[in-house]
């Protein structure tokens, strides 16, 4: 044999070993780790930017070594809606009725700007609109304590878990922009043809005008999943509107609350030590200051959109918020609170370091995991979900997290991490819970 082909040999010799070296201090001495099994995929929406980048890192050094994963998988990237002229999300939302859990990344919803840079052909509606009106769903957003991240309302002692109507009000609405003089009106055309009508305003001057709805029964189902849930976590529920000033939208809301409360929760939650509380929204602001927390709040859409990242922030972090989907028919589907984080993206791109927090979508994912293993029955599942909960909290209480949290933490001399030098530090502790 030549020595050139029996130093070939041996270097791949070497390598080997080199691996199973590895592979052993991984595993502490067992190279034969048997990942946890799934018995049901989950939906994977991908998504855009930089949380499309933590998106895989994640996969790749948090879950894949440890779960044999199974998806059903769908790339709601921008680019690839619009080259699907949004069909696929459409088809992630069906699938997500299929299979039960979805767990999904951040995504871009296109303004005029996002349309000139990706060249789009129009200006697709926000994702997370189209799949929770699919859906058919609430969303309950509530922040992830951790040590040494204190809120800035101080006494601000338990969450407040935020729960956000999915459906209609601004996020459905036609607007018109009124050119001159004119009238507008609301006219509601019945099946038998007559009209009903309502003057919006005689414009004498340019302006603008929007139409808004709701329904009934979605109304109903935001109730029921408040209530619901209230009853699965023991916390007090807090509604509020306008009823005031909007006499019969608004309105419609606090009635279908109260009935529904009145005809199937009253006994249950007196019996569970728990209230239902409803309030104006501006007295619900005022008392929310002031409270202890411990309790949800539930919103319309708008209302819960602006308050759900104003509870987030004076938590600590846009990125220490969980937040899920919870269908009456069963359909769950697990995010991140915030967006795309374009500006840490393009940073990335241009090959500078990133501190991004990925943590609210480590949450997405073990949120939807730990459904997943309740669903199907899978407690090595559920108990992994809990462990690497666990071992996110534990790495930025030992004072090593990223750079949002860098700033504002109790904690004495921490450490700034990047974006992937974060999830690693979680990976190494995860191993050593498993």
């Amino acid at each position: 044999m030549d020595a050139s082909r029996l130093r070939a040999m041996e270097a791949v010799r070497g390598l080997a070993v080199q691996c199973l070296g590895m592979l052993q201090a991984l595993f502490g001495g067992d190279t034969r780790m048997t990942k946890i099994q799934m018995t049901t995929p989950l939906v994977e929406m991908d998504g855009d930017e930089m949380t499309r980048i933590m998106w895989q890192m994640i996969k790749d050094e948090l879950i894949c070594p440890f779960v044999d994963l199974k998806t059903e998988y769908y790339d709601l990237g921008l680019a690839h809606r619009d080259e699907t002229d949004d069909q696929v999300t459409v088809d992630s939302a069906e699938a997500t009725k299929r299979l039960g859990v979805a767990v999904k990344c951040a995504t871009i919803t296109p303004n005029a700007a996002r349309v000139e840079e990706y060249d789009l052909k129009r200006m697709w509606k926000s994702p997370n609109g189209t799949i929770r009106a699919m859906l058919d769903g609430t969303v309950f957003r509530a922040p992830i304590v951790v040590r040494g991240i204190d809120p800035c309302v101080k006494n601000w002692v338990r969450p407040i878990t935020l729960a956000r109507h999915a459906y209609g009000d601004v996020y459905r609405d036609a607007e018109m922009r009124i050119p001159g003089p004119g009238t507008v009106e609301l006219v509601y055309t019945a099946s038998d043809g007559t009209e009903t009508r309502r003057l919006v305003h005689e414009f004498t001057e340019p302006g603008v005008v929007e139409g808004m709805h709701n329904l009934d029964a979605s109304i109903e189902s935001f109730a029921r999943a408040c209530f619901d849930f209230a009853l699965a976590t023991s916390q007090d529920v807090w509604f509020a509107t306008k009823d005031t000033i909007s006499k019969t939208y608004d309105h419609r809301f606090k009635d279908i609350f109260q009935e529904i409360f009145d005809a199937d929760y009253a006994a249950r939650f007196e019996a569970a030590g728990i209230e239902y509380f409803y309030t104006l929204i501006d007295d619900a602001v005022a008392r929310v200051m002031k409270a202890e927390g411990g309790f949800i709040w539930a919103c319309k859409n708008y209302d819960g959109d602006v308050m759900s990242d104003m509870v987030s922030s004076a938590f600590g972090s846009l990125a220490m918020m969980t937040s899920v989907l919870a269908s009456p028919h069963g359909y769950w589907e697990y995010e991140a609170a915030h967006g795309t984080v374009q500006r840490h993206y393009y940073k990335h791109l241009a090959g500078e370091e990133t501190s991004t927090n990925s943590v609210a979508t480590i949450f997405a994912w073990t949120g939807a995991l730990r459904k997943r293993a309740e669903l199907d029955g899978l407690a090595d599942l559920a108990a992994f979900a809990d462990a690497l909960e666990q071992a996110t909290v534990a790495t930025i209480e030992s004072g090593k997290m990223t750079g949002d949290l860098a700033r504002i933490t109790s904690i004495e001399h921490p450490t700034k991490l990047s974006t992937g030098a974060f999830i690693k530090a979680v990976a190494e502790d995860l191993k050593g819970r498993l």
